[in-house]
């Protein structure tokens, strides 16, 4: 069972209100509710959006939410909130439409003791909210976070910063969408906290917010599942055609299907070879995703004309260990 619960707040009755953060929530939702094949990802994600007085969401309403979100012994339960927050000496808030003062919200500190004593194998908090970085923070001492076993943080900002907006959504939330349409997947498809992250963190500058990322995990929990950009059947030769991950593959004309009319006519250079030009058409996948480099060539193509070689990059000496070892 997956859970997710997704809170985005436009209005507020006593404070500023703010705009796309309902719409970051519906793309949140969107993006959660089904794998990248259409299969279901986070069935019937719980979504709570406050567009005005008619639809606020409230702190109890907030409260009780999150409350049943972790629950129960989910594999997956995870909390997205896209709204004003509030820092102050005793530690941050997650402000609900009725907030009048900022630390009248949900305290960070109760969404963690409800998710730190959460029965769910995998609890995923995801915070655009200003001062989101302070979830899990001990207000007396900041150098401490109180995260236990199976809990994952991605907030948008630190502590002392605000989360910015840009065209109309927030700068996270932008971001993480991107992460989870596939450009954080690894060569299999999964997408976790880790990869996501790592995503949001080198597409901002240095002088912009500053994501951040706590989490107490022994392993990710896949987040969802993009198209993977080389197939596993493929993936998994790695073995068959490197013996060893040092191997370099000699290469000559056979591998290559294509010819002009002088190379054809010309009898010292071999014909394509039907299996070989299969092997040739994994090995080029594998280069589209830094797997595999041609040896002394500029190109596949030349290494295999001029009878060069090509070998495994580091990235594909990685994943040849894990197809050793059944790891994928």
């Amino acid at each position: 069972m997956r859970k997710a619960l997704i809170v985005g707040i436009d209005y507020y009755e006593h404070i500023g209100g703010l705009r796309g953060c309902v719409n970051d929530a519906h793309s949140v939702n969107a993006v959660l509710e089904r794998q990248a094949d259409g299969t279901l990802n986070f069935p019937n994600p719980r979504l709570l959006t406050s567009t005005g007085s008619g639809a606020a969401v409230r702190r109890s309403e907030l409260k009780d939410a999150v409350r049943e979100l972790f629950r129960d012994d989910a594999e997956v339960a995870l909390f997205y909130f896209s709204g004003h927050g509030y820092l102050e000496d005793t530690g941050g808030f997650l402000c609900s439409s009725d907030a009048r003062t900022g630390d009248d919200g949900l305290s960070l500190s109760e969404v963690m003791t409800l998710a730190n004593q959460s029965p769910a194998t995998n609890k995923v908090i995801m915070l655009d909210s200003c001062h989101s970085g302070a979830a899990a923070t001990d207000p007396i001492d900041a150098r401490q976070a109180e995260i236990r076993d199976g809990v994952t943080i991605l907030a948008a900002s630190t502590a002392d910063q605000y989360a910015m907006e840009e065209g109309g959504s927030g700068v996270f939330t932008s971001l993480l969408v991107d992460a989870l349409n596939g450009a954080a997947a690894n060569l299999v498809g999964d997408i976790t906290p880790g990869s996501v992250y790592a995503h949001i963190d080198q597409s901002l500058g240095p002088w912009q917010q500053r994501p951040v990322f706590k989490t107490n995990v022994k392993t990710f929990v896949s987040l969802r599942r993009a198209k993977a950009p080389v197939a596993l059947t493929e993936l998994q030769q790695l073995t068959s055609i490197f013996p060893v991950p040092e191997y370099q593959l000699p290469l000559d004309p056979s591998y290559e299907p294509e010819r002009s009319a002088e190379q054809t006519a010309d009898p010292s250079i071999p014909a394509p070879n039907p299996a070989r030009n299969a092997t040739f058409k994994i090995l080029q996948n594998y280069v589209k995703v830094n797997l595999v480099r041609p040896v002394d060539a500029p190109h596949m193509y030349h290494a295999a004309m001029g009878s060069k070689a090509c070998e495994l990059t580091v990235l594909g000496q990685h994943y040849w260990n894990l197809v050793d070892q059944r790891l994928i």
